[in-house]
Parts: structure tokens; sequence; C-alpha cells
């Protein structure tokens, strides 16, 4: 089995709620809230998406900012500010193929949200550009920083928008957005998270027991007949780590935003999987009411599965956690509670 590492506290900034427990209440009860954007479809229609209300109506670079410190002072909470220098922020953002990314996300984001908190991270803070796989590659990271570089706690971020005029209009020509005349297609959205990881000590309730990667040849536009090999490789690595099977974890949180094509690859690995009869686990995909959020969407997952585990509504004590990202990527991990 690995290390496991522990999941401390969460920090969310939604279009449902500016913090955890608000976002998280939202997607528990399905409340859900779309609105017109500034951006118009083809057909000269406003296209809905989901907008994070900030208290002023920033853009680009400075939006980036404003959202992921929120969630960061959120996680942080209780940390003495004077501990924060030697805590290193692993921050997610978008990968560089995505349409319409932003400028400067590595050079310039990880400064200006430092500057716009006015404290220093550690110097082993980094950004990782790998979009919705990006979580679970800084848990990776955080992991190795926990048990060989000898840090106390890690902050995994991640933030970014769909909702810049590039961004919706290549999804619109590729017809990937859901509107009026395409029902395959999802919401865009936007949002941040932030995980405060520590090692599993005693003190610890949520830990990951195991994370995979894989990589989907029949990935979207690929062309290529789908067998879900990517995310049956993530699913197993995972497995393989956590020291547990398929049947052991009751229900499954994942990035799924309304594409069919990915909700065909999440059942197929699953039938390919599961061994017993059994219930198909419970499937949660928080997009439905967020909206598709990018690189957030990782740790908008994580801190559901961890507000299902510490309010103790989650169907079961060990959730599968699985990403899918467009050019293949896919990762997979277990979360478990260790309170019964």
């Amino acid at each position: 089995m690995m290390m496991p590492i522990g999941i401390i506290r969460t920090g969310l900034v939604t279009s449902v709620g500016l913090s955890a427990p608000a976002a998280c209440a939202a997607i528990r009860a399905g409340i859900t809230n779309p609105t017109k954007t500034r951006f118009l479809d083809s057909e000269g229609e406003p296209l809905l998406g989901h907008q994070v209300p900030l208290e002023r109506p920033w853009r680009g670079l400075t939006r980036l900012t404003k959202m992921a410190g929120m969630t960061i002072l959120e996680c942080l909470d209780g940390i003495p500010e004077d501990e924060w220098s030697r805590i290193p922020l692993l921050l997610c953002v978008a990968e560089r193929e995505r349409p319409g990314r932003l400028d400067g996300l590595e050079d310039a984001l990880l400064p200006d949200i430092r500057n716009d908190l006015g404290v220093e991270f550690d110097p082993q803070s980094s950004v990782i550009p790998q979009g919705r796989v990006s979580v679970a590659v800084a848990l990776v990271q955080a992991r190795d920083l926990i048990i060989t570089g000898k840090r106390r706690y890690v902050v995994v971020a991640a933030v970014d928008s769909l909702l810049t005029g590039p961004t919706l209009g290549a999804y619109e020509r590729d017809e990937r957005l859901l509107t009026a005349r395409n029902s395959n297609g999802f919401m865009p959205g936007e949002g941040a998270s932030a995980l405060l990881i520590a090692a599993a000590d005693a003190g610890v309730q949520i830990v990951c027991t195991g994370i995979g990667f894989g990589v989907e040849a029949a990935h979207i536009g690929s062309g290529q007949p789908l067998r879900a090999d990517g995310l049956v490789n993530a699913h197993r690595a995972a497995l393989a780590e956590a020291e547990c099977t398929l049947a052991d974890l009751l229900f499954r949180v994942t990035d799924l935003s309304g594409e069919q094509s990915y909700f065909k690859e999440a059942d197929l690995a699953l039938s390919r999987l599961l061994r017993v009869r059994q219930e198909d686990p419970q499937l949660w995909h928080p997009s439905e009411i967020t909206g598709a959020c990018g690189a957030a969407i990782g740790g908008v997952c994580l801190a559901v599965v961890h507000a299902a585990f510490a309010k103790r509504y989650a169907p079961g004590p060990a959730a599968l956690v699985h990403f899918s990202a467009d050019a293949g990527q896919r990762a997979s991990m277990v979360v478990r509670s260790l309170d019964g």
C-alpha cells in the first residue's frame, strides 16, 4: 500500500457557493445556478454558463487570482500565518493545449496570488498545467513533499474558467457545448478549489490511499473505437496501491459534465473491472451543478467526498474518484474515511 495522505480541510469557490460548506450543500441538494453570459452563440443567442458571483467584475488573470486566493484562505483557516512560508502551494491550471487558455498562467498566476494574499509560500511551490487531471498529479507531488521533503502541510489549489470568448467559441464550433440545438454537450463554468494535505497520522480522518494514471488513445476527436483502456489502467493502479477492489467502493465521484462519450467510458471501465455481482456504485458528478470548471473540478470532487464523509451521508466508507482530460490523460484515486 502507498503511504496514505490526509485531506485536512477544503476550500471552494463555485457558482453555487463561495465556500466549501455552501457549495457542497448546494451540490448535495441539486441546486444549480446557470445564467446568461455576455457571450453569444453562432445564432446570436446568449450562451448560458455557471458564473462565480464575485464582489467585482474582475476578468482574466485577476479573476483567477481572486478565486484561487479565496479558496486558499479558506483551507488555511486555523493555520498561523507565520507558518505559511513553510507550506508549498501546488497550483493546478488549464492544460497548455486548452482552447482559449489565458496567457501567463505558469509565469504570472502564482506570483499574483502571493502578492494578492500578501504572503510567501514555500520555495517548493509550483504550477501544474494539466487541466482536469492536475489535482491527481499534485497529490502525488504533495505526498512526496510530505514524506521525503519533511513538509508538515501542502496546499493543492486549482483554478480555471471556461467562460472566455475564445474558449467558448472553440467548444461551440466543435459542438461540445450544451445548447438548445445540442443535447450532447456540457454547460461551461468556472471556479476554484483548495485542499490542505498532511500526513495520515492519528489525527486525520479522511485519506487518499491510492492514485493511478492512464492514457486513453480513443480520446475526443481521435476517431478511434473506445475501449476505456486509459481509465481501466488508472483504476487498476489506484486500486492496487489502495489494496482493495472495485467491489469495496460503494460510490464514484467524477468530472463527468454532460458529454455522452465520457459517461460511456466510465461505464465501460466499470464493467471491465467489477468482478462480482453488485448494484452499480452510485455515480456523483458535481459538474452537473457547478458546470464544467476545468482544472478546478478535481478539488471540487474531493471536497464533495470530504463533506460526505465528515457529515456521514456518504453511501460507504470509501470512494473511487476519477478524471478524464480531453487529450487522453486519465487519473483515478481511492479516498477513504477512517471514522467508521
